[in-house]
């Protein structure tokens, strides 16, 4: 299962970004954020250039190596004064420095999200439909990376762990995963173990395909070898996702909407509420009100819960997704979460 021969991923880039270049990046997108109308400060700002790769010699005749380099620019603002003040970001991140945003739109970007926020209202508790904007929607999709991991699995720790063959997600949802995809923000020639993986659809239409493995945890889990999904920490490979996608569907984020009476769009959730061993889901929220399938008044001080479970199976996705995450999803509306307001 060695890779023999790899493939170039083009995750090399040769350009040298010098450092005044990078600090004027940042100061770039910083003054675009300040220009925004209600923004009154700003929580900082960066710019970075950067590679690293693996060198793997392996005790059954495997060698190999890869370079992969990465850029990325960001800021973060504040809007508004005193108590009533309210922060958000953007970044952009690439493995080529051309396919950067440019500071500029990131900045004004940062600057509007933050001004948006300003003035939120409390909201009645209930059972409403969530809509998750795709910055939070990907760490849905992380946790389901984490829910079908053979190291969880094997430890018992996953509240899927059960489910191999089984309905886990609603129709139509469909998880992949592939490590070759051509400047893929995940992608590698070979993995932790020298192994070549191949693309994998981990879930198929709601029913659940595949672990991720490594090579000694399919022999814990009784399985004929690994998927080349091992990745290496030290002297150490446990399986882990690569460029891992949450497959989009056919409806535009504005149709999903437009047929919701009152719901919640969440733009940002916090805390530590997920218990993967049972699936248990709260976390705290904010973001804004759907009314008559139009995203109204910003929201804050809210608690949003469910169990994962119940999520996966009751999830829509919609029609957009950006695959410059190695964790990727579209718009997700998620029926029937409890909301804990005023």
């Amino acid at each position: 299962m060695l890779a023999h021969a790899t493939t170039d991923l083009d995750l090399f880039d040769a350009t040298e970004v010098s450092a005044e270049r990078l600090k004027e990046d940042a100061l770039a997108a910083e003054a675009a954020a300040l220009d925004v109308s209600g923004v009154t400060n700003s929580s900082g700002s960066g710019a970075n250039a950067g590679s690293g790769g693996l060198v793997l010699a392996t005790s059954e005749g495997f060698i190999g190596a890869y370079e992969a380099t990465r850029f990325s620019r960001s800021v973060s603002v504040l809007a508004g004064e005193g108590t009533g003040m309210e922060r958000d970001y953007d970044f952009s991140s690439r493995l080529h420095f051309l396919d950067l945003d440019a500071p500029e739109e990131i900045g004004r970007s940062a600057g509007e999200r933050a001004v948006r926020r300003l003035n939120p209202r409390k909201v009645d508790t209930g059972r409403y439909p969530v809509v998750y904007d795709p910055r939070v929607a990907r760490g849905i999709a992380g946790h389901l990376a984490s829910a079908i991991n053979g190291a969880s699995v094997a430890r018992k720790s996953s509240f899927l762990r059960d489910m191999m063959g089984k309905k886990v997600a609603a129709a139509g949802i469909t998880v992949t995963d592939d490590p070759q995809r051509r400047r893929g923000p995940s992608s590698r020639p070979f993995d932790g173990e020298g192994v070549a993986g191949q693309r994998l659809v981990m879930i198929e239409d709601g029913f659940l395909k595949h672990w991720f493995l490594s090579t000694s945890v399919a022999r814990q889990l009784g399985l004929s070898g690994t998927n080349g999904r091992g990745t290496r920490g030290a002297s150490s490979v446990n399986p882990s996702s690569t460029n891992l996608a949450l497959e989009p569907g056919t409806q535009t984020p504005e149709a999903l909407i437009k047929g919701i009476s009152s719901g919640f769009y969440v733009t940002e959730v916090f805390g530590q509420g997920v218990n993967l061993v049972t699936g248990e889901y709260s976390r705290g929220a904010a973001g804004f009100w759907i009314e008559n399938g139009e995203i109204t008044y910003p929201v804050s001080e809210v608690t949003i819960a469910s169990n994962l479970k119940d999520m996966f199976l009751n999830m829509t996705p919609a029609s957009d997704i950006d695959r410059n995450f190695g964790t990727a999803a579209p718009t997700l509306l998620v029926e029937g979460m409890t909301l804990a307001g005023k």
